[in-house]
Order: structure tokens, then sequence, then C-alpha cells
């Protein structure tokens, strides 16, 4: 019986606690391919959510035009004489507009274009708004949320 008793005295091995390499890798892996897929997505978020600094500028070049048009019998192709910037206000695109040749006073259209991150956006790199006769029209049209 003092064998069995001393044997019950005995320290018990404890259970080892935390994770093994092994699981730390997998966890690893399984974030960098979520990384991978999720990435790409929320840069298309990103790139869109910015496109609100084109609408800006198109907004601000609009306007100027049709301040100019009040006190002027025709539209401008420069934008230093409305007093704009060739950049949109975050200087995300370029901003560039030209008159319409067959109606050079009463039609124009200004240009949007993506500089930097902005030229990737798929699709939407470059917008257009074209004026005429006073009446703007949005190419292309799903790139602009209105």
């Amino acid at each position: 019986m003092p064998a069995a008793a001393a044997r019950h005295h005995l320290p018990t091995p404890r259970r080892a606690r935390g994770f093994t390499l092994v699981e730390l890798m997998i966890v690893v892996a399984v974030v960098g391919i979520l990384g991978a897929i999720a990435y790409p997505s929320f840069m298309d978020q990103v790139r869109k959510g910015r496109r609100s600094d084109a609408m800006d500028a198109s907004t601000a070049v609009l306007q100027a035009q049709e301040r100019r048009r009040a006190n002027q019998p025709s539209y401008t192709a420069s934008l230093a004489t409305l007093g704009l910037a060739a950049t949109s206000p975050a200087g995300r695109y370029a901003v560039a507009l030209a008159l319409d040749a067959a109606a050079p006073g009463r039609n124009y259209t200004i240009t949007l274009t993506g500089q930097g991150d902005q030229a990737k956006d798929s699709g939407c790199a470059a917008l257009t708004v074209t004026v005429t006769n006073g009446n703007p029209a949005y190419t292309p049209a799903n790139c602009w949320r209105r």
C-alpha cells in the first residue's frame, strides 16, 4: 500500500497550452488568402469613392462656364479664364476643356483623366461631360453617381 500511496502523490504532468507552429502557419496562410481576395475589391471601392473628386471638378467648370456665359456671348476653352486649375481639387484627375468645333460658342466638353491610382479605375479612368446648348451629358454613365 505504501507504493500506491506514493504514486498518488506524484505530480501529474501538465498539458501544454498554446498553439503549435503548424496551427499558427495555417492561420497565417488563411489570412493571407483572404487578404489577397479582399484587397482588389477594397481598392475598387476606394477608387469609386474618389470619383467624387471628378464630380467636384466638373461641377466647378460647369458653374464657372455658366457665370461667364451670363456676361459673355460664348463659352471659353480656357480653364485659366475661368479661374480654375487644370487638376481636380484633390489632384486625382487632370481637367481639360475643349469647345465643340461645330458650335464653338455654345457647346463644350470637359474631360477628366485619372491620375496616379485613379488611372487604374477600370472603365472610369477617363470621364467626360459634354455640354450641348447648356445641357450636360455624362459619360460613361455608370461612372457618375448622381
